[in-house]
């Protein structure tokens, strides 16, 4: 499976076939060893960073990416325009595509990869699995036959036995793949699986396996080169996972002795080997609470999550994927390798934690970064984040001399970091790295499952920053007195305001007091404030004879605070119009909680529905979200059909009392 048949040689210009900040990662490195780079854009990302940083940047198609990011001719066609001679695929998109390898090759084009051959042989879950079975690589036990059928998945399932799971065979990066439980849902865990997998990867095909319990998983990162060369640099621990994403990943693995480490990286260096495999890969497996490991696939690509094994072995692995496929020799051998310290990385996501991670898009109105830390990202003030594409924009990577040194950094890298605009995890990603399992080493990829109530639990200084948030709010009012400081022989009079927090309205009283302090009372707990400065971004205040501050941005009737890292977005309904109850669905209307597609509708009209019951499922950065009913009754309405686009807001079903004319199953 060597790339034998490529002619290797010089190039000179190279296309990144992605967006975002891989995009950027991959021309910093190219940059470094002298070469051009070009950009790609869809329609989306007309304006985007990765476009105006690059030399030359051509368009690609529309915004969705099956008409732009994962249209081979497409970019075949840029690459030619644009006098590129070399294409990187990035992770994500094309980089696991085999045709798209091939495409690269046959257009003269060399592909910064593996070749076709590996990647159909790797890139494919069940194709993987039986070579590494071969190969006497323990895997986990499964089916991942050709036949497809819905009988026959119903029945290796069963074989298998409940908890299993279903995994697409095409991707990765937690799409397509569903925990089943128990029979009755494996109808509809099948077919969103398959939908989710058709729409990320443009295949549907989908393997099952046993669901091991509460592991480890632990990924080898190895590289060849044409020369028979072949190393591993390490493990990364991923195992902090929702949605079965990766959220927080660190080398080495608390979990992993010196012992085990070089047992797994022997495995995986023979099977690099084996497959005489060209460029970067990872080898991917569970690691059970015994110690044994299986298995699981290999990322025939670069992996979001490679800059912390760059951090501790202080090597450039976009620098080596392009020394590679030009031909040149690994510049390292193995008993170069030298591991340093501990790293910790992080994945910010433009997502709602506490609505069960639901995507958001919108408008960064606001976006620092710390310094001193490693932040991939790109985005700046005003940067549109699309609804068409992966949630995560942006990563955040620590390193220290030990484990807790590393995840110290990195906390108080986060609380620095400033997003508004768009509400993101960072305040999730604070409490998982606060954890004390966490702390300890001990996170399993059970552990945001285990421990999501008290890692989204509401915070002791809850009512202190809806106070502070409140104040805020009525300081920077263009209807309120500026604040100008000093003392007042007035008198003062609480002042009533109502402001909206994640969907929650509150209610809050004001009071200046004559020596020119503020007093608050929120949610029946009073807080006293002393404003010594107020810039037009920043605040700086006593409370409890502490002095502290907080960063703030006033946007119309929206205000964004953060507080020591925890970030707040804030509506002023003072002067508003209570909102109607039956808003999140009480009135009988479904609502399409984000911008997104329609894949599948669920009901039709005349069906009897309960509330809990899913309506229709909506597909918004690569994943699905299934759509509700929140009352009992019958659909009398569908607004929406299959593949349709639909915004956040828009009625698309209708639910009310009546007699139903269609059986539901």
């Amino acid at each position: 499976m060597r790339n034998g048949s490529v002619q290797h040689r010089p190039f000179f210009k190279v296309l990144v076939a992605n967006r975002g900040e891989i995009a950027l990662r991959v021309m910093r490195s190219a940059r470094k060893l002298g070469l051009g780079v070009i950009a790609v854009y869809s329609d989306a990302d007309r304006d985007a960073l990765h476009v105006r940083e690059a030399d030359q940047a051509v368009r690609i198609g529309e915004a969705l990416p099956a008409q732009s990011y994962l249209n081979v001719p497409a970019i075949i066609e840029a690459a030619k325009a644009s006098g590129a001679d070399a294409v990187h695929p990035g992770y994500g998109f094309l980089a696991e595509n085999e045709a798209f390898a091939r495409a690269c090759k046959d257009a003269g084009l060399v592909f910064i990869g593996p070749s076709p051959q590996a990647i159909e042989a790797m890139g494919n879950k069940a194709g993987a699995k039986e070579i590494m079975k071969k190969a006497g690589v323990p895997i986990v036990p499964g089916y991942q036959g050709a036949e497809q059928g819905d009988e026959v998945m119903f029945a290796e399932a069963g074989k298998i036995g409940f908890p299993v799971m279903i995994k697409a065979v095409a991707g990765g990066g937690g799409r397509g793949m569903r925990l089943v439980t128990d029979a009755a849902s494996f109808p509809e865990a099948l077919r969103s699986a398959r939908s989710e997998a058709k729409a990320a990867f443009g295949d549907a095909a989908v393997i099952l396996e046993r669901a091991i319990q509460n592991p480890r998983h632990i990924e080898i990162q190895v590289f060849g080169d044409r020369h028979g060369n072949a190393i591993h640099l390490g493990e990364r621990d991923c195992s902090v996972q929702r949605r079965h994403q990766k959220l927080i990943e660190e080398a080495p693995s608390p979990a992993v002795t010196p012992e085990l480490r070089a047992k797994m990286g022997e495995v995986a260096v023979s099977a690099v080997k084996a497959l005489r495999y060209e460029g970067a890969g990872t080898l991917e497996f569970l690691l059970d609470q015994s110690g044994a490991f299986y298995f699981m696939e290999m990322n025939t690509r670069l992996q979001v999550e490679h800059p912390v094994t760059e951090a501790i072995t202080g090597l450039d692995l976009v620098e080596l994927q392009l020394r590679v496929a030009r031909g040149d020799p690994l510049p390292v051998k193995q008993q170069d390798i030298r591991f340093s310290g501990h790293a910790i990385e992080v994945r910010l996501c433009s997502e709602d934690a506490a609505q069960d991670f639901m995507p958001q898009s919108g408008r960064m109105a606001r976006w620092q970064v710390p310094e001193g830390i490693r932040v991939e990202h790109a985005l700046q003030p005003g940067s549109e984040i699309p609804p068409f594409y992966d949630s995560m924009i942006a990563k955040v990577i620590s390193h220290g001399a030990n484990r807790e040194e590393a995840r110290g950094r990195l906390i108080v890298g986060l609380e620095q970091l400033t997003a508004f605009g768009v509400t993101t995890n960072q305040a999730f990603l604070l409490s998982c790295l606060r954890h004390p399992g966490f702390a300890k080493g001990e996170a399993t990829t059970a552990f945001i499952g285990t421990h999501r109530d008290e890692l989204l639990a509401p915070r002791a200084g809850a009512a202190f920053e809806r106070a502070l948030a409140g104040l805020l709010l009525y300081v920077t009012s263009p209807r309120a007195p500026w604040w100008q400081g000093g003392r007042s022989l007035a008198a003062t009079f609480p002042l009533p305001a109502r402001i909206e927090i994640a969907g929650h309205a509150h209610a809050l009283d004001i009071m200046r007091e004559r020596d020119g302090s503020y007093t608050v009372i929120a949610d029946g707990c009073q807080e006293k404030f002393e404003i010594d400065q107020l810039d037009p971004d920043a605040v700086r205040f006593r409370h409890a004879g502490v002095m502290d501050s907080a960063k703030f941005l006033r946007d119309g009737e929206r205000l964004y605070v953060q507080h020591r890292g925890i970030p707040l977005g804030l509506t002023d309904l003072t002067l508003a119009a209570p909102k109607a109850a039956a808003s999140n669905g009480g009135d009988g209307k479904v609502r399409a909680a984000m911008n997104g597609r329609v894949v599948a509708v669920l009901v039709k009209p005349g069906d009897r529905v309960t509330a809990g019951q899913p309506v229709l499922t909506l597909e918004a950065m690569k994943m699905e979200h299934v759509h509700k009913a929140a009352i009992d009754g019958v659909v009398s309405a569908i607004h929406v059909s299959e593949g349709e686009q639909v915004t956040t807001g828009r009625i698309v079903a209708e639910i009310g009392a009546g007699s139903a004319t269609n059986a539901v199953s």
